[in-house]
């Protein structure tokens, strides 16, 4: 006899071949199956949920790396160091945040499989069998996605309040004392905000990510390229740090393509990476057409 528990969410424990007290929520790890019966998530995370947290892991990092080069300075030696103290922060909380997590002391990880954006909600989803009794089913039908994220910003915060503050005051002499610690107090805002953004939009993002990764890199290469008054292939190679940022966004271009295409099909799916150079030649070969001053100067002789 199968349980016959309301919602889609709320199942019944079993022990030893029977059912275990009234319907209620699964332990965290477990999720009702079509039996309504709570049942362990053995499986591993697929290729899109991988995707999907290291999006999420980039952000912190990509957001440092920021605010390290807006407040260093240019004349500053000591950004490089901490770009890298920010890529160790955020690889160690990596580390520590699989460790830490079920199955404990391995690089690996268990989760239940996402099959709709109910799954990352259930507290919307309580049911009430008498429209009187609210029977609280809220649980993590997506584990660990939910929470994985959030415990790798704590040890994210962690680590960067335990190694950059010592670090910065050491080696970043060409700075004034207001500066040093700038990225620092940046970071101290916008890790809550990723907090409160996974917490609240974690289902949306899961869905809606490679095509925010696609639209965000190629603005902000845009962005970056007419800043630069880059309008030539000899002006994008004058300078190491404009082809650091054309590749770190080109790696971006092809990680949002990977994750739209999943590579279910390789075959079909991998030629498309081909595309990822598309923008950046597009911009340098366009350029040169639409500069204002140009467009100014032929406006005024009648052109």
């Amino acid at each position: 006899m199968y349980s016959t528990c309301p919602g889609h969410y709320c199942g019944k424990m079993l022990i030893n071949g029977s059912f275990d007290g009234e319907c209620g929520v699964c332990p965290r790890g477990e999720k009702t199956n079509m039996q309504k019966i709570c049942e362990k998530c053995t499986e591993s995370p697929e290729l899109y949920d991988w995707l999907y947290l290291g999006f999420m892991a980039m952000l912190p990092l990509v957001l440092h790396w920021f605010f390290i080069e807006w407040y260093s300075g240019k004349k500053s030696s000591s950004a490089l160091f901490q770009h890298i103290t920010a890529l160790f922060e955020c690889s160690a909380a990596a580390m520590v945040t699989l460790l830490v997590n079920d199955p404990v002391g391995l690089l690996s990880i268990r989760s239940c499989r996402v099959q709709m954006l109910s799954d990352w909600y259930t507290m919307l989803y309580n049911p009430s069998p008498d429209y009187i009794t609210t029977l609280h089913c809220t649980q993590e039908a997506v584990f660990p996605l939910y929470t994985i994220v959030l415990i790798y910003y704590a040890f994210c915060l962690m680590f960067m309040m335990l190694l950059r503050p010592l670090l910065v005051k050491k080696i970043a002499c060409g700075l004034g004392k207001s500066d040093r610690f700038k990225s620092i107090y940046a970071a101290l805002y916008f890790f809550p905000i990723l907090t409160v953004l996974q917490a609240v939009g974690g289902g949306l993002l899961y869905y809606a990510f490679p095509y925010i990764i696609l639209v965000l890199s190629l603005v902000t290469l845009a962005v970056y390229m007419s800043a630069s008054e880059i309008q030539s292939f000899k002006n994008l190679a004058a300078k190491k740090k404009r082809l650091v940022v054309l590749f770190s966004h080109w790696l971006l271009h092809a990680y949002g393509i990977i994750s739209i295409s999943r590579l279910d099909k390789l075959e079909q799916d991998l030629p498309l990476l081909a595309l990822v150079p598309g923008p950046a030649l597009f911009y340098l070969l366009t350029a040169r057409f639409t500069e204002p001053s140009r467009i100014l100067s032929e406006g005024g002789n009648g052109h």
